[in-house]
């Protein structure tokens, strides 16, 4: 079990951030205000996987309508992503596998997009992370034979991936 001091360290400061600034910083990491909120409300933390573990609870009681929020948020696997703020910088890290995309492969990731969303109405999310571009096409490509209840079980452990993983960027 890690245990953070209470005396200094990006734990310890989320733990003691005005509410709205601990909110606002959870919103990089799942774009819910609910959410948010209620890991905020949840503070102080004893620790880290205290912490994860609240944050993961809220994850899993999130509505669909919540869910299909936080895929606003995200841009699409290939994309160029913009911005200076922590979130963007988050997304180009985790899509660093298309870095090295040719321009084939980058339409083709494109159309698989398309056809994704046309078949389930929202993007393809994906945890990107460590994964090369040929493995984030081929997932795009397997998943479009989900039927819509599947897809929308694997999309809410993606989700829950990268929020994870973007919280305990946020605090470590």
């Amino acid at each position: 079990m890690i245990v953070i001091s209470p005396g200094g360290g990006a734990f310890a400061e989320f733990n003691r951030a005005p509410a709205a600034l601990a909110e606002r910083d959870l919103l990089a990491c799942c774009a819910v205000p609910e959410w948010a909120r209620a890991v905020a409300g949840g503070r102080p933390y004893r620790d880290l996987p205290a912490l994860l573990d609240s944050a993961d609870a809220g994850l899993l009681r999130l509505s669909w309508e919540q869910v299909a929020q936080a895929l606003a948020a995200h841009p699409r696997i290939g994309e160029r992503v913009a911005g200076t703020d922590r979130e963007s910088a988050w997304s180009r890290r985790e899509q660093a596998g298309m870095d090295g995309a040719d321009a084939a492969t980058r339409a083709a990731l494109v159309e698989a997009n398309r056809a994704y969303e046309r078949r389930f109405g929202h993007i393809f999310l994906i945890f990107a992370s460590g994964r090369t571009d040929a493995e984030l096409f081929a997932a795009a490509r397997g998943r479009l034979t989900n039927d819509a209840a599947t897809e929308r079980q694997v999309v809410r452990r993606e989700l829950r991936k990268i929020a994870l993983q973007r919280l305990e960027r946020l605090v470590g």
